[in-house]
């Protein structure tokens, strides 16, 4: 077994590879870049040496870099996580050169099936069903345009190299093919290298399901199940689950069995992924393989009870597996949620900063359900412009789907996030949803259920007569709290009034509040009493209340005469007032901010890749102004409307921040 790993990654993800090494009783050596000099996984590794400057090509997947770091650790294997240089068959192959064991596949499964292009052919001469589409790269715009109207719109057009949806564009014109053709070229050739794309049809309402696979160096491969990952936004998965609430048994082993084939077919050993899209009718057809640990592992993980980091590291180390097909079983339910720093109301632009406040809910298991968080952050860290936006996988376990479905709702109720914009709103609401909670989904969920983007997730009316009864009660102990303060009441205090306004997303509630020793009753005008309890005190964030036996945890934020609460999805402000107090401030005049709609603002920090306009030029609606990188992936900014361009006030290779004026507009 190996003396030293060296992990060639950062974040959750070497965390994670760093706890299973460390369980093996294996020392760990990890790599860091100057934004990383005080990340979690250089505090949690037993070694740590620097690789170079921020940016990514710099450090991070820099091979003589990591190279020089391995000679420097002495380390005898090199875990490469995911991402980065993770399917880098010249990484592996110097590795070997240097008589350094790569814990992955051999760089010839990373090559063939890296290459997007070839790893079809390869699939299809396997017996794997493959989607029509070109069979090799495509040159030109107009090649593209040509073969988009031979096959029929909608198109998919795909990086050749790497994956996590970087360089995928999806077009339904030939104006969309135009558009994408550049931006996949472009963002492929930035985050991989090598601009290589090509087109296949794009089959609509179809889920994205996975096949986990192991392979040993002696020939031996079995199949760890099925993961449902057809939650995605920009391509990219938000929420998985293992299994998947629509494959059978049947069409599990029909997946699982051409996994394997493919796997064969390319000499493959250690953990690997074989992606596949899945129509209404179970027709399955193969997308990409994955040679690498994924992202969303967690949830197999939880539902097989196999440490696939850990036999990763076996398998590399040459022992054979001591699994078998039949080993293989499916133990309850398990979900993922990943964090991301982004704001989804804001199309979920990615969001940077400091954590003023980081407290994810405690890893916890027992026979009833589990909790997992897997992460690479801690509170007073920076969330960096110059990586991947993912915070922490949330990961929950129960017995059956419902059940870990609200374990997951409740974990995130409890999840403590300060300093940044996080997606925890989006998803809770995702996980409330009916057609989520019917299992009826598909890769095109976000954009069916949200075709106005995301706003906020709206309350039911009787939940928030549960919100507002707490407000009501929170308010009347910070009341107490401060007359004791300042000596103006008795200890029990008598002196405090029990009749409030209560005013939330513009209606006011009129409540009495009558309390009693451990705790509240509420009583609203139109007859509902609420008895209230909880040991919540003022300055404590996160609230837990007991309505009428509910229990609600929210995470709650002073406001001027009330509170933010923050709960399952929904996002509000609630005042709570003396009725006097309620009926003055119904003439306070409403703040407006400054007019900026001849302006186009920075939706996020990032950098300027290209401009588009100059001075003078007239732009139509639609047209591009601009295109920007943030936290590797490209995004187009568009005119909105017809308007002059009076002034640009960036450039190429500019570093700008969020609301920072890009152009001005007569």
């Amino acid at each position: 077994m190996f003396q030293k790993i060296l992990i060639a990654n950062r974040g959750e993800i070497a965390c994670r590879v760093i706890r299973s090494a460390h369980k093996m009783g294996i020392r760990t050596c990890s790599v860091f870049s100057d934004a990383d000099r005080q990340a979690l996984h250089v505090a949690t590794s037993d070694e740590a040496i620097r690789v170079g400057r921020a940016p990514a090509a710099e450090s991070y997947i820099s091979i003589p870099a990591i190279m020089e770091a391995v000679a420097s650790a002495g380390a005898d294997a090199v875990h490469p996580g995911y991402g980065f240089l993770s399917e880098n068959s010249s990484f592996a192959e110097a590795l070997d050169e240097a008589g350094v064991t790569f814990i992955g596949p051999p760089a010839s499964a990373i090559e063939a099936m890296g290459d997007k292009i070839e790893s079809k052919r390869i699939a299809a001469e396997a017996n794997v069903s493959i989607i029509p589409g070109s069979e090799g790269q495509i040159e030109t715009v107009e090649e593209a345009v040509g073969f988009a109207r031979s096959i029929g719109y909608p198109v998919m057009i795909k990086a050749s190299a790497g994956g996590g949806g970087k360089g995928m564009r999806v077009a339904r014109s030939d104006d969309e093919v135009r558009e994408g053709f550049r931006v996949s070229r472009s963002e492929a050739a930035s985050s991989f290298g090598d601009n290589r794309v090509f087109i296949e049809r794009y089959i609509t309402g179809p889920r994205h399901i996975e096949i986990q696979v192991l392979g040993d160096k002696h020939g031996n491969h079995v199949y760890l199940n099925e993961r449902e990952c057809s939650i995605q936004r920009r391509n990219q998965k938000v929420i998985e689950e293992a299994p998947s609430p629509f494959v059978s048994e049947e069409l599990r082993r029909r997946m699982g069995e051409q996994a394997l084939s493919l796997a064969r077919a390319v000499g493959y050993y250690s953990a690997g992924t074989v992606e596949f899209i899945v129509d209404s009718s179970s027709n399955f057809y193969f997308l990409e393989m994955n040679t690498r640990l994924q992202v969303e592992h967690p949830v197999t993980e939880l539902t097989t009870g196999i440490d696939i980091v850990e036999q990763m590291i076996r398998i590399a180390a040459g022992e054979p597996l001591e699994l078998v097909q039949s080993d293989i079983g499916v133990n309850g339910w398990a979900i993922e949620s990943r964090i991301y720093a982004e704001n989804p109301s804001r199309n979920f632009l990615p969001s940077t900063g400091r954590l003023r406040r980081y407290r994810p809910p405690a890893d916890s298991a027992d026979d009833t359900h589990a909790v997992r968080v897997d992460t690479g952050v801690y509170e007073g860290g920076e969330i960096s412009v110059h990586y991947d936006p993912m915070i922490a996988k949330l990961c929950s376990w129960a017995p059956d789907r419902s059940k870990a479905v609200e374990v997951m709702r409740n974990s995130l109720d409890v999840f403590e996030l300060e300093g940044i914009e996080s997606n925890i709103p989006f998803l809770s609401t995702v996980l409330g949803n009916e057609k989520f909670l019917s299992g009826d989904i598909t890769t095109a969920f976000i954009e069916e259920e949200f075709p106005e983007g995301f706003h906020g997730n709206e309350m039911p009316e009787h939940l928030m007569k549960c919100i507002v009864a707490c407000a009501a009660v929170m308010h009347r102990h910070s009341e107490i709290r401060s007359s004791r303060i300042s000596g103006r009441m008795s200890h029990h205090g008598r002196h405090v009034g029990s009749s409030w306004t209560v005013v939330t997303s513009g209606t006011a509630f009129r409540v009495k509040v009558n309390p009693f020793e451990s705790g509240s009753d509420v009583e609203f005008e139109d007859g509902l009493s609420l008895r209230v309890t909880s040991d919540w005190h003022p300055g404590q964030p996160l609230a837990i209340l007991n309505v009428d036996q509910r229990e609600i945890k929210a995470m709650v934020d002073p406001i001027p005469n009330g509170y933010r609460f923050r709960y399952r999805g929904s996002d509000l402000h609630v005042q709570v007032f003396t009725h006097r107090q309620a009926e003055l401030a119904r003439y306070m005049a409403v703040k407006t901010g400054p007019d900026e709609s001849n302006q186009l603002l920075c939706p996020m920090p990032g950098l300027i890749v290209s401009v588009a306009v100059k001075d003078g030029d007239v732009v139509e609606a639609g047209q591009e102004i601009c295109t920007m990188e943030a936290m590797k992936m490209e995004n187009v900014l568009k005119a909105i409307r017809k308007a002059t361009v009076k002034r640009v006030l960036v450039n190429a290779g500019d570093t700008v921040a969020i609301d920072d004026v890009i152009v001005e507009f007569d």
